[in-house]
């Protein structure tokens, strides 16, 4: 958070219902406070630079093209002559589709997690400074899970929350669930050279043990082997890896395991624990995850929605909408938009390509 303050409290607290489902953490880059829902997002600034969000959909429509190619020419050392040579250019390579991985009964619970972080590496880490998908954090998971479908059929490079919402798309629909894996979000957030940054991956629970699958910049802050025997092992390795980039970690946040049911109108519990870890000692927050690492395997914990107290009914008033007018009745077929985005494909991964090299 780009000029924000630590967040205050001396220590752990879980997280009220009316708190839950915060703010959108973005992958070791620095941005402005705002909101959860992402209504915001385009105003927010990483480090004094506009972090886009790609909000029309597929096709890109003409203004959020042009305006990621303003961002280009804005922020690179020679974005005009970089724009202008990918756009101009004649021919550009066709960036390749990744197969999405095809789960097989022989494989391990590992294999398969490597299998997931491999394919989420092939699509790349996205360094065009626009984020082509849009998650908006308080959906339920049917809704999110749409939206990772979209990740897989158009195959654009990602950034770290995009990654969360994908690495649980495999688990639901190409595994029937595996009951035995548990995952849940894992965000941080961090200091440097003045300014705050947040990441979020997703954690994995199985056999009792804990690893995370993720995207980053960084190799040490996204994919962990299911080696670890305890949560807080599995987080203060990430907290090590930040030492090594001079990051010092400020907050942990730990949401509930996200359901198996692929159908479930329950949005995902972001940050059911919250501990200020630069105020705590490591065995205090040792002491902290343990306990919550407990409890969730037990079940105890229960999601927001659970603790929501039921609207009064008033006497003569039906809580049930109103009928409204039937609606117009839908077109057989819906228009197929991927063509007019494989014609961009190619510039994209240009730029991106270009974006890797100058760290955009």
């Amino acid at each position: 958070m780009t000029g924000a303050a630590g967040g205050g409290g001396g220590g752990p607290r879980r997280v009220s219902a009316a708190a839950k489902g915060g703010g959108r953490s973005r992958s070791a880059q620095p941005r402005a406070a705002g909101s959860g829902g992402g209504s915001e997002e385009e105003e927010q600034r990483d480090g004094g630079v506009l972090f886009l969000v790609n909000k029309s959909g597929f096709p890109l429509d003409g203004q959020t093209w042009e305006r990621m190619w303003g961002h280009v020419e804005r922020v690179h050392p020679d974005g005009s002559a970089v724009a202008a040579a990918i756009r101009s250019a004649a021919c550009l390579a066709r960036p390749s589709v990744p197969p999405v991985p095809n789960y097989k009964l022989s494989m391990s619970i590992p294999e398969w997690l490597q299998a997931i972080q491999t394919y989420m590496k092939m699509l790349q880490y996205n360094h065009t400074g626009t984020q082509f998908f849009e998650i908006r954090k308080t959906r339920p998971l049917s809704g999110l899970m749409e939206t990772a479908k979209e990740m897989t059929r158009e195959s654009l490079p990602i950034k770290c929350l995009e990654a969360v919402i994908l690495g649980m798309y495999p688990f639901i629909y190409l595994t029937n669930g595996q009951p035995s894996v548990e995952r849940f979000p894992i965000s941080f957030k961090t200091h440097f050279s003045g300014n705050y940054f947040h990441h979020v991956v997703l954690g994995i629970y199985c056999n009792g043990r804990y690893g995370s699958l993720g995207m980053s910049r960084r190799s040490d802050l996204m994919d962990k082997p299911l080696t670890y025997r305890t949560l807080s092992d599995l987080i203060f390795e990430f907290e090590d890896s930040y030492k090594k980039y001079l990051h010092s970690v400020k907050k942990v946040k730990i949401g509930l395991y996200v359901p198996h049911e692929p159908h479930s109108f329950q949005p995902i519990e972001w940050k059911q624990l919250v501990l200020n870890v630069s105020k705590m000692m490591r065995t205090e927050v040792r002491k902290e995850l343990e306990k919550f690492a407990r409890d969730m395997r037990m079940k105890i914990l229960k999601p927001s929605s659970a603790h929501s107290p039921m609207k009064e009914r008033s006497r003569g008033k039906s809580l049930s909408p109103r009928r409204r007018q039937a609606s117009p009745p839908r077109r057989p077929f819906r228009r197929d938009k991927s063509p007019a985005v494989v014609d961009k494909k190619g510039d994209l991964a240009t730029l991106n390509e270009v974006g890797y090299q100058l760290r955009i």
